[in-house]
């Protein structure tokens, strides 16, 4: 099949755009296109699939694969109309940026996004994104066990925010990555 016209689907997008073998395994557990140049299209190509009732994705490792807050609206997207299987998102080592994760910060605070594991090393983060990860928690303090944001430029008000989170009853977090810190949950 020749990549230049006449696309018959998303599957022959995704797989002129050098995804094929991670299409496959969309509808089930887990999905790695990580360190791909994916970028912004590629994962506007993928919401299609996520947004499938059929698709049962539980991982989606995405890091270092040229992403900015565009995917981060499309994966909310997606994600929020068939939220409920998918447990891990690594999203480190692109820039997203803040207004990246305040896109995402609306999946996080539904109440069916069941995602325990977030990965956002790397991705330009400043301590914006830890008010909106921070708000998030509160609103959907069930979830969440692991969040990642190391190698992020964060101020301590924003790691403050975090700690404080960590430390609420209500919050289920037990991992969080601070620059080169790990900081876990007392129990």
């Amino acid at each position: 099949m020749s990549c230049t016209g006449g696309l018959q689907s998303d599957r022959d997008q995704l797989r002129c755009s050098g995804l094929s073998s991670e299409v496959q395994p969309l509808p089930s557990e887990r999905a790695a296109p990580s360190y791909n140049p994916l970028q912004d299209s590629g994962v506007e190509l993928l919401r299609d699939l996520l947004e499938s009732p059929h698709c049962r994705l539980e991982t989606l490792r995405l890091e270092n694969c040229s992403l900015t807050e565009i995917s981060c609206a499309a994966l909310a997207s997606a994600l929020k109309s068939n939220p409920s299987h998918l447990r891990e998102l690594d999203l480190s080592y692109n820039p997203l940026q803040d207004s990246g994760v305040e896109l995402l910060r609306d999946l996080l605070e539904s109440p069916l996004c069941r995602l325990e594991t977030l990965r956002l090393g790397a991705c330009s983060l400043t301590e914006i994104s830890c008010a909106a990860l921070a708000s998030a928690l509160e609103y959907n303090p069930s979830h969440l066990r692991e969040l990642d944001l190391s190698y992020n430029p964060l101020q301590n008000s924003g790691g403050k925010l975090l700690r404080d989170r960590l430390e609420s009853p209500h919050c289920r977090l037990q991992t969080l990555r601070i620059r080169d810190e790990t900081i876990r949950a007392k129990i």
